[in-house]
């Protein structure tokens, strides 16, 4: 079985990352969407939310999963068996830091193979921080979030 990890802090999970694991399920047997504890930023949902949120979204796609994780990526990448690292990539400014991350996680665990997938054009500027910053503002997010996620954004910004 081929299976890929697709790692993010989903903060929360977006249209845009749920269109990268679409296709990236097209490419391997198994995506796993890997919900990251975040140790250096400071997350709108935490980390049980953020994971639970990401299950509702994919609900319907039966080969992919959600967990979640704390530490290295390449060790959970071993610990679930996988042979690959799905990232998304949406601009040119993404690219130098995405790269770097490739290089370190291939220097750690050579036998693992980052692949970058870019979203549709339609969600390719759509991002957590914009997404996060919109609903903070009491704006409509329900074009970039599944439902879902749109209410849990307005019901949390509604309490800050």
């Amino acid at each position: 079985m081929k299976r890929a990890i697709y790692p993010g802090t989903f903060d929360p999970i977006t249209l845009g990352h749920i269109d990268v694991a679409c296709r990236a399920a097209k490419l391997f047997d198994e995506v796993i969407i890997a919900v990251a504890a975040a140790s250096t930023k400071t997350p709108l949902f935490d980390l049980a939310e953020r994971t639970a949120l990401a299950e509702q979204a994919l609900l319907d796609y039966p080969t992919i999963r959600v967990m979640s994780f704390a530490g290295l990526l390449v060790d959970f990448v071993h610990e679930h068996d996988a042979h690959a690292i799905v990232r998304g990539l949406r601009a040119v400014s993404d690219f130098e830091f995405e790269i770097q991350m490739a290089a370190v996680n291939r220097r750690l665990a050579p036998d693992i193979e980052t692949v970058f997938l870019s979203p549709t054009e339609e969600l390719g500027f759509v991002s957590s921080s914009i997404v996060r910053e919109l609903a903070r503002l009491n704006g409509n997010v329900e074009t970039f979030v599944p439902a879902h996620v749109a209410i849990a954004l307005k019901a949390r910004c509604a309490c800050s």
